[in-house]
């Protein structure tokens, strides 16, 4: 397994900022506003560039499918699939889909990760309540870029699949490259928990991240998740599940069902 841990400068990631999360989460539409927005937070950023910088972990290795669970050097990553397909001659999906089966008896190869930023982004800089929310977009996004530029470098040079990948930012943002980054909270990988077995793994404490007893990140400016290579992967919702698939995935992750119910409540059904 190659386990990089990687350190950037704001200036590195800030090119990589999705600011259109950004205006969104201000709920700002009008063009001139979003601009006066955006250039305060990129003049914050420029301040903030002496003190601080985003950090990267991440492990590529073997891996194999087996069934729902993929097999990642040597660690069991239960996951979870669809109940019901996106058309009428859709598959339900899993991740799990995306990595070659054990029982051909070769291996593919799989990347988890996690990205973060100093935590005094979140605690140091809030005077007031537009500068606490502005510090904590700020610091989002900046966890979100770096994954992009992460990945970006994955594909590249560390994984080296797509040596030759020359994208664009906007092309970056829209997912052009080969591959998927799903993220760990996010609709194809629901169960926060999963945590838990990343940072088993990875030892997230190595970039400042620590999590809760519920499997969320600290600092809340983190991204944790897989990386896929297989040329049809794509994004996809889990959806509801039923209580047998809750039954199955909390006995796949050795979790009792009733704690794993907690995890998984906001999709599950109770018939």
């Amino acid at each position: 397994m190659n386990r990089q841990r990687l350190t950037y400068r704001i200036s590195e990631v800030l090119p990589y900022i999705n600011w259109a999360y950004f205006y969104h989460a201000w709920q700002v539409k009008d063009h001139d506003e979003q601009q006066r927005l955006r250039h305060q937070a990129v003049q914050r950023m420029r301040d903030l560039e002496s003190d601080h910088h985003t950090y990267a972990l991440f492990a590529i290795g073997d891996a194999n499918s087996d069934g729902d669970d993929i097999l990642f050097s040597g660690h069991r990553l239960p996951m979870l699939r669809q109940q019901k397909p996106q058309g009428d001659t859709a598959p339900c999906l899993c991740l799990a889909d995306f990595i070659r089966p054990i029982q051909q008896g070769i291996a593919d190869t799989m990347g988890i990760f996690v990205t973060s930023v100093d935590i005094r982004l979140e605690t140091e800089y809030a005077s007031d309540d537009f500068e606490r929310m502005m510090m904590q977009l700020i610091a989002d996004r900046l966890a979100e870029a770096t994954a992009e530029k992460m990945h970006e470098e994955v594909r590249r040079t560390y994984w080296g699949y797509a040596p030759c990948e020359q994208l664009t930012i906007e092309e970056l943002h829209v997912e052009k490259f080969q591959g998927i980054r799903p993220a760990v909270g996010y609709p194809s990988l629901p169960d926060a928990s999963l945590n838990f077995v990343l940072d088993n793994i990875l030892h997230f404490a190595d970039i400042g991240v620590r999590l809760t007893q519920n499997g969320a990140m600290k600092p809340h400016a983190s991204v944790s998740g897989l990386m896929m290579a297989h040329p049809q992967a794509r994004y996809f919702s889990i959806g509801a599940i039923g209580q047998d698939q809750l039954a199955d995935y909390a006995l796949r992750r050795g979790v009792p069902m009733e704690i794993m119910k907690k995890f998984l409540n906001p999709i599950t059904r109770e018939t």
